[in-house]
Parts: C-alpha cells; sequence; structure tokens
C-alpha cells in the first residue's frame, strides 16, 4: 500500500543561504516535476518551491527508499551534495504529514502567520504536477483536503483579517526607514504577485510614485497603470535607482541583479541620500553586500522575521482555534487512510469464507442426494448465517480500529489468523 512522505526545508530550518540553493525555477518546474516521476520509487509527486519553503510531497510503496532517492533528487538537480543540506531538512510521514500540509495551507507555518499567498502557491503547484499527470489517488485527496481545511480556518477564524502579507512587512520596514513616504518614490523590480501586493501597501501608505522595470515590458507597463505609475525599461535600471528612495525587489531570476558595484556607483550620484533596499525574492536578487555601503539599507526575506513576530503576537488566539481544526481535520483524514487498507482486507476475507462455505456445502450436498429442494435451501442458509456469524466479530474489530493508530495492526493479525495473507 502507497503511503505519502514528504522531504523539504523551510524559513524555521534552513537560512536563506541554503533555501536559494534548492529552490526551482517556476518556469523549469515542469522539467524538475518530470526527473522526479522518473524516481523508481515515487508513484506520485508535487514540487512546492516559495520563497520560505522548498517541499517534495511523494506517494510511495517504499517510503525509506523513497525518501533517499528525493535527497538524491534534489542534490543533483541543484549540483550539491546531500551532506551540504541534509541536516536543514524534515521528513515526514502519516498524521504528523498530514498535519503539516494542513498548517501550510491554512498560513500558520507561514513566516507571516495568516498570510495569504501561501494557498495560492500550493494551489498553483498542485494544479502544475496534477497536469503533468503526476497526482493520483493519494496527492488528489490529501491537497483537496488541504485547501479544504484552509477554506475553513478562514471562515471560522478571523486569522485572515488585517491580511499581514511579507509584501507588507517590507512597507513597515520601509515606514520605520522614512518617516513619511509622502515624497517618496518606490522602484519595484519584477510584477509578480508579491511586488504587486508591495505596491497596494505603499499606495495605501501615501507613495508619491511607483515605477515598475520588469524583463517583460508589457507586464510592467500593466502593473504601472495600476497604479498610475511609471514604467521603465530593464535596461534603464540604473537610472531608476537614482530616481527611488525604496527599492522593492522580486523576481525569479537566478542571478543576482543589483550588485555592490552599481549601487556604489549610484550612491555617489544620489549625493548619499538614504536608498533602501527590500529583497523578497529567492534567489536574491541584491547583492548582500551593498549593505555594507554608507546609508544604504537592504533586508532579505529572513530579515522580515524580526517585524513579522511582532505582528504573529497579534494572532495567536485565533491561530490556536485554527490549529484546533487542523488537528481535528487530519485525525479524520488518517482515518480514512486507515480504512483504505481495512476494506480491502474485509472483502478477501468474505470472499474467502463464501468459497469455503461454497466449496463444503457443495461435498454435503453432493453426498445427500435424497434431499429436497427445500432442505437444500435450509442448508444453504445454515452455512450463510454460520459465516456471517463467525466473520462478524473480526470485521466490527477491524472498522473500530480503523479509526485508530492501531488499525494497521489490526489488519495485519487479521490477514494472517484467516490466511489472507498467503493469497
Amino acid at each position: 500500500m502507497k503511503e505519502v512522505i514528504l522531504v523539504g526545508l523551510n524559513h524555521h530550518t534552513a537560512p536563506v543561504e541554503i533555501r536559494e540553493r534548492i529552490s526551482f525555477p517556476e518556469e523549469e518546474l515542469d522539467r524538475y516535476l518530470k526527473a522526479l516521476y522518473d524516481l523508481p520509487s515515487v508513484a506520485e509527486g508535487l514540487i512546492l518551491s516559495t520563497c520560505n519553503r522548498v517541499e517534495i510531497y511523494a506517494a510511495t510503496k517504499v517510503p525509506d527508499k523513497g525518501v533517499e532517492e528525493i535527497k538524491a533528487f534534489l542534490a543533483h538537480q541543484h549540483h550539491l551534495s546531500v551532506p551540504e543540506f541534509e541536516n536543514n531538512l524534515y521528513v515526514l510521514q502519516g498524521e504528523e504529514l498530514v498535519s503539516h500540509v494542513f498548517r501550510v495551507a491554512s498560513s500558520l507555518d507561514s513566516m507571516v502567520v495568516g498570510e495569504p499567498q501561501i494557498l495560492g502557491q500550493i494551489k498553483e503547484a498542485y494544479r502544475t504536477a496534477h497536469t503533468a499527470k503526476g497526482t493520483g489517488t493519494l496527492l488528489n485527496k490529501l491537497l483537496h483536503k488541504a485547501f479544504s481545511v484552509a477554506k475553513r480556518v478562514r471562515t471560522e477564524t478571523s486569522i485572515g483579517n488585517g491580511a499581514v502579507s511579507v509584501s507588507f512587512v517590507a512597507v513597515e520596514l520601509a515606514k520605520r526607514i522614512f518617516a513619511n513616504l509622502d515624497e517618496k518614490e518606490v522602484l519595484i523590480i519584477g510584477a509578480g504577485e508579491m511586488c504587486e501586493l508591495t505596491a497596494q501597501h505603499l499606495v495605501r501608505g501615501g507613495i508619491k510614485k511607483v515605477l515598475v522595470a520588469n524583463r517583460t515590458e508589457k507586464r510592467a507597463v500593466e502593473l504601472a497603470e495600476r497604479f498610475h505609475g511609471e514604467a521603465i525599461p530593464f535596461s534603464e535600471l540604473p537610472h531608476a535607482l537614482l530616481r527611488a528612495d525604496i527599492v522593492i525587489s522580486s523576481t525569479g531570476s537566478q542571478d543576482v541583479i543589483v550588485s555592490k558595484k552599481d549601487v556604489s556607483a549610484i550612491i555617489k550620484k544620489r549625493k548619499n541620500s538614504p536608498l533602501f533596499f527590500i529583497d523578497i525574492a529567492v534567489p536574491r536578487d541584491i547583492d548582500p553586500q551593498v549593505n555594507t555601503i554608507d546609508n544604504v539599507y537592504l533586508y532579505d526575506i529572513d530579515d522580515l522575521q524580526e517585524v513579522a513576530e511582532a505582528n504573529i503576537k497579534d494572532r495567536q488566539h485565533e491561530a490556536q482555534r485554527a490549529e484546533e481544526i487542523v488537528s481535528t481535520e487530519a485525525k479524520q483524514f488518517c482515518r480514512w487512510y486507515q480504512s483504505l487498507e481495512v476494506i480491502p482486507t474485509i472483502i478477501s476475507l468474505k470472499e474467502k469464507m463464501e468459497k469455503i462455505r461454497e466449496k463444503e456445502l457443495g461435498k454435503t450436498l453432493a453426498a445427500l442426494p435424497q434431499l429436497s429442494e427445500k432442505e437444500r435451501r435450509a442448508l444453504e442458509a445454515l452455512s450463510e448465517a454460520i459465516v456471517k456469524k463467525i466473520i462478524h466479530a473480526p470485521i466490527s474489530l477491524l472498522k473500530k480500529e480503523s479509526r485508530n493508530s492501531e488499525g494497521e495492526t489490526y489488519v495485519d493479525v487479521v490477514q494472517k489468523l484467516f490466511g489472507l495473507d498467503e493469497e
């Protein structure tokens, strides 16, 4: 019987330097999924790669082998050795895995509890894997249930009220550097969802003007128009840095796009006017060394944790209610999963008993040819009643115990007692 395993790392277990080396570029995810599905032990698979986490979900009949193959897969795809990141990994199975997936989807494991982006990211990861025909019964059921649990958490708690995303935290940091945003200009590098959310928060905060630079000019123009801002050709990025007071960067680039050398030259032309960078990309867009330049302030995704923690405190009560929902739902899901093995065992037991009944009844009837049709039917009914009474207790026990963690043990016992494992 297949089991779901999860191998991953996140902002709790790995610094950004490790996460960015393990991350999977969105535009190449199909290629990585194909390589994942080529692993001998992986029957179903999904890759979730965000700023804060990289997780691989897989259904397999050999969990231990599956874990080792996935570790080797991560190493091979990113040109690393397993020891370079193994200590940052977590490996989950069973109820612990189910609970984790539900918590992630419900934004209980996010850097900022209650942020809504992660659910969309999981849905997109699932959609990509499903389109690639890489999901089956187990992952389909697990992910759809996770979406349902996330919706229930949002509906029954206030954890999402005044949603605080990483982009909102970035704006809070900007306000710490600049007391007043009214006369400031912000340059958004990248035009994805995170950048759009950041722009929304900044406009609400009173920012004077929004500049947008993106490799796809059409997308930059669309986003700039939405905020009555200005699209900047990506080739004119240095000129835009001269104008901007705040730079928010979140592209999918695998390389640094703003170097220390670039910023050193720009800050002189700015006559040392402060320049504030927030790099919310993984891998990072901004060279970390720019933080050594006078009047330049740089925060990366991990630096946002400080502000995030303050926001988390305001949500602890609602988060506790959400945790209770997740716990209940995880237990129910695991009961469903355990029942998957109970049902075939019950069917096998009934079929074996019926074969024995028919065989023995046939022998008896053959030895008693003088019996009337009424007597033959009576013997048939008697044999059926005896079999039902014999298997009633083990079947009832299996159904009952399938609801708890001992269900698998009882399945094994019944299979051995009635010789079902030999067939």
